[in-house]
């Protein structure tokens, strides 16, 4: 089965449906794993919820998600990203809202755990570092664990050295890189972000796992940023919002 894996569309139907295409065109797809936050920050959380739902797919909940059912204190988050979740909440269909209320935290699919933060606190925790991805392999079984959250690709890399300790390597991934997810080392692969890119690139990111094989390709595509900045502008979200999207930031 080949499945396209995706995270943090963050409402940015302009690069959902562009990363659609692009996997399209790389040999296609059979269902859509998705890591959460769905919605959050853009201009599009129902269009964006009702475009994913038109696949055979599976989603965890993220952060944004359970800000925008009203799950998470909005003073937790800084003021664009507070006036962006209370514009969400206002914007939820009954539909779209009762689609996110039934998001599970985690789910277990074979050989791959799927969370949006962590397995460790799957809603919130960020992995940012080889150690904070050291500690965590504790926290899940299978060999595999697909992350989120914080918008930025990685590959860590759990195995055991010549004295048979247990190391966690971290590499960030280029466009076009191809990893084997090979036992007796474990994985945490985060694709990156579709629609909120934060590693100073633009481009909505995403990967095609081939996942009896364990083999895990990806891939960054450019899309019509102008044209999400425009539709956000019209709704009155946050200058800065607006803005970072220019530079993947």
């Amino acid at each position: 089965m080949r499945v396209l894996v995706i995270s943090d569309i963050h409402a940015n139907l302009e690069a959902f449906e562009t990363v659609l295409e692009a996997a399209r065109q790389e040999g296609g797809f059979d269902r859509i794993w998705c890591l959460g936050d769905i919605v959050g920050y853009g201009p599009n959380p129902n269009e964006c919820v009702a475009r994913l739902r038109e696949f055979e797919h599976i989603c965890v909940l993220g952060n944004h998600d359970a800000a925008a059912l009203g799950r998470v204190n909005v003073e937790d988050f800084n003021p664009d990203a507070k006036q962006a979740v209370l514009w969400t909440q206002q914007q939820l269909t009954p539909e779209t809202r009762a689609y996110l209320e039934r998001l599970p935290e985690r789910l277990v699919e074979g050989d791959y755990t799927i969370v949006h933060g962590s397995p460790r606190n799957p809603v919130w925790e960020y992995i940012l570092s080889p150690t904070i991805a050291h500690a965590q392999f504790a926290h899940f079984d299978t060999p595999v664990c697909l992350v989120g959250h914080t918008h930025v690709p990685a590959v860590y890399h759990h195995f055991s050295d010549e004295q048979g300790r247990w190391m966690t390597a971290w590499h960030i991934p280029d466009p076009g890189d191809v990893y084997e997810l090979r036992d007796p080392d474990r994985w945490i692969v985060n694709p990156g972000s579709v629609g909120q890119p934060r590693d100073q690139d633009p481009r909505a990111a995403f990967a095609l796992l081939e996942v009896e094989e364990r083999t895990w390709h990806y891939y960054r595509i450019p899309y019509n940023v102008e044209r999400t900045q425009y539709l956000m502008r019209q709704e009155g979200l946050p200058a800065r919002l607006i803005a970072r999207l220019s530079y993947g930031w």
